[in-house]
This record gives structure tokens, C-alpha cells and sequence, in this order.
């Protein structure tokens, strides 16, 4: 599990547009949010990031720079960005199920024949420009995701009143 206020993983992968995404290149204003979504088989993702492709302004307007990412395959991927109304939105795929297991998401097993073998569940991850974990949700099934109309109204108050990082307490182990 990644702690509050440390650093977070490197993370470098292809976007569908035939670029490359690195979080170390990102030079936020603000922040870096990290969308981790399921793939191409997932219809509450496709709902998910279409509903953050059409607030991507809002984002942008208050300095955070958004990927969506997948463990898919470049083939779904690009799928995704075709039949998804997405446009505009950063999505990259290729994420390893190493690098996954480093940013503490779950990883599950193919159920039908149209998942792929495996794949990450969805987590949201809210990145200081120093590279450090500000905030984040990660979860074990498809459902009940944070709405990007909280996580809007939530950065605002974190920047309105300076709110710090929170979930991470010095002296206190993590097990206790």
C-alpha cells in the first residue's frame, strides 16, 4: 500500500495516440491524477471515462493533469479510444501487473471470455507535482467509484484551504 506523502512509483507507458506518457515528465501545476480503470471489456469504465473526458476542462483549469490506464493491450486500447466517447483524454495501456502490485491495485482473473486473462481493478490516485501520493481510492470490484464531481469539489478545498496530505500518521505503524 502506498502511503500518503511519500513517493509514488515511476510510471512510464504508451498512450493510443502513438505517444509516450511519464509521470516524471508531467510538471503539474497542481497535481497528476491517475485513473486506473479495467479495460476495454468494462462498461462502468467506459461509463467512468467518459464522464472524466467531458470534465477534463475543469481538471485542466485547476492545474491537474489526468491519464486514464489499463493493463489492455495496445489492440483494446485503441478500441476503447474509438467506441468510448473519450476524446481529448490521455489513455495508456500496457501497464504490467508488477507495476500494478506496486501501486497497490488489486488484480483479478478473467470470469467470461470477454475479459482478458487478467487486468487491474480501478484506482484513483491524486499526485503532488514532487512526485509524492497526495491521495487515493483503490478498490476490489467495478463499483461504487468516486464521482469526478467530488473529486473536483474535493481538490478545490484542498487548494482553497491549503488541506494537507492525510492517512499517514509518523510513529504509528501501518498494522497497529
Amino acid at each position: 500500500m502506498l502511503l500518503p506523502k511519500t513517493q509514488v512509483p515511476s510510471l512510464e507507458l504508451p498512450l493510443i495516440n502513438d505517444t509516450n506518457w511519464k509521470l516524471s515528465d508531467q510538471n503539474a501545476e497542481n497535481f497528476t491524477l491517475l485513473v486506473f480503470y479495467r479495460g476495454l471489456h468494462c462498461p462502468v469504465c467506459k461509463k467512468q471515462l467518459e464522464e472524466l473526458s467531458q470534465k477534463l476542462d475543469k481538471f485542466v483549469d485547476r492545474g491537474i493533469n489526468v491519464v486514464a490506464i489499463s493493463a489492455d493491450t495496445e489492440k483494446r486500447a485503441k478500441i476503447a479510444g474509438e467506441d468510448w466517447d473519450i476524446e481529448g483524454l490521455p489513455v495508456a495501456y500496457n501497464l504490467s501487473l508488477e507495476k500494478a502490485r506496486e501501486y497497490g491495485l488489486f488484480v483479478s482473473e478473467a470470469v467470461s471470455d470477454k475479459e482478458p486473462d487478467f487486468f487491474t481493478e480501478p484506482g484513483l490516485f491524486l499526485i503532488k507535482p514532487d512526485g509524492t501520493l497526495f491521495f487515493s481510492s483503490v478498490q476490489s470490484m467495478p463499483f461504487a467509484r468516486p464521482h469526478f464531481d467530488d473529486i473536483l469539489g474535493g481538490i478545490d478545498f484542498i487548494m482553497k484551504k491549503d488541506y494537507p496530505a492525510r492517512g499517514e500518521v509518523k510513529g504509528i505503524p501501518q498494522n497497529a
